[in-house]
């Protein structure tokens, strides 16, 4: 038997490859360039931008103002993941409303619910989305804050970040509501604290202009009291007089009784305490002997203050006596004593 040619066909046989072999491995060749240029490697530029914004820091929202998209539902799903893309470079991941990633890839997904580079992209980028909700919270910007809330909650209902932004979002307002409160309530303090100060002050002038009014009255009544005692006093001596004339007419000699020692009567101190100043008339009879005795107040002015000190003074008196030809005689006088307290 020729062996010649079994031995090389032999060897052909071992390292023959099968042709079906051949076909699958270009089919899983041609699937994994597929793969690699619709998943893998927008999923790793979508990462590459999520690290180049993790190393830079928290997303600072707002940053790019470009202008949203003219028609979001009319773009393809390519077209959406590149303006992801663009929104996540611009570190636009929850704001401004209309033109942010996490609404991009939210549309991916309602065109194409099973897309996994927008899946991957939101569940990757929810905590970023969060902390981005968190400083809008802190600026205090609460229906911002409440509607990126919302968006993340359509990324991911079911996420306990959801929880905790809400309660510091309700935390936040109930700050600033204490806050306005508590501003409210100062302002009202110090509104009522300068009417306080303009009723006192109003109150001390009405004092003040009743005090003046009540000095003008007093001292218009010792002025009067001071005209009244003087048009007195010089009546008194004439009718002192009368009687002396009289009997001068019918031809005899009187002369009056004269004082001789005079005693000042003591000022009340109750008196003296509360400025009241006044005077006393007393009626006195002076003796043949020159002594006085019988002193009574007629009328005062005021009343029982000073009638005991003019009293007390007047009965220490003393007078040479009245004579009627030649001879002493008693003799019935009235006298005023004034009280001033020499201002």
């Amino acid at each position: 038997m020729d062996t010649r040619h079994r031995i090389p066909m032999r060897h052909r046989m071992r390292g023959a490859v099968n042709p079906v072999t051949l076909v699958v491995l270009a089919i899983v060749v041609a699937l994994g360039v597929a793969a690699y240029f619709l998943i893998i490697k927008p999923y790793h530029d979508a990462n590459v931008d999520l690290a180049q914004q993790s190393a830079a820091g928290t997303p600072k929202q707002g940053a790019s103002r470009e202008a949203p998209p003219a028609n979001v539902d009319a773009l393809s799903v390519d077209q959406l993941l590149a303006e992801a893309r663009t929104a996540m470079n611009d570190q636009r991941l929850v704001a401004p409303a209309g033109n942010n990633a996490f609404e991009f890839y939210m549309k991916v997904l309602q065109k194409q619910p099973g897309n996994a580079v927008a899946a991957d992209a939101l569940r990757e980028t929810f905590s970023y989305g969060a902390a981005a909700t968190e400083q809008t919270i802190n600026s205090r910007d609460f229906n911002e804050a409440q509607r990126e809330i919302d968006l993340l909650a359509k990324a991911d209902p079911a996420n306990y970040t959801l929880t905790i932004l809400r309660s510091k979002l309700d935390a936040q307002r109930k700050t600033l509501d204490r806050e306005q409160q508590q501003a409210q309530d100062a302002q009202k303090a110090q509104l009522a604290q300068q009417n306080a100060a303009a009723a006192a002050k109003l109150q001390a002038e009405q004092q003040a202009t009743a005090a003046a009014a009540e000095a003008q009255r007093q001292q218009a009544a010792r002025d009067q009291a001071a005209r009244v005692a003087q048009q007195q006093a010089a009546q008194a001596p004439a009718a002192v007089a009368k009687p002396a004339a009289a009997a001068r007419n019918d031809g005899e000699a009187i002369t009056d009784a004269v004082l001789v020692r005079q005693v000042n009567p003591r000022y009340p101190t109750a008196a003296m305490r509360s400025n009241q100043e006044g005077w006393v008339d007393v009626e006195l009879t002076v003796g043949a002997d020159g002594v006085v005795s019988n002193v009574n107040v007629v009328d005062a002015q005021p009343k029982h203050i000073f009638d005991r000190s003019a009293i007390d003074a007047v009965s220490k008196w003393e007078f040479k006596p009245a004579m009627r030809n030649g001879e002493p005689m008693t003799v019935t006088l009235r006298r005023r004593l004034q009280f001033n307290l020499g201002r």
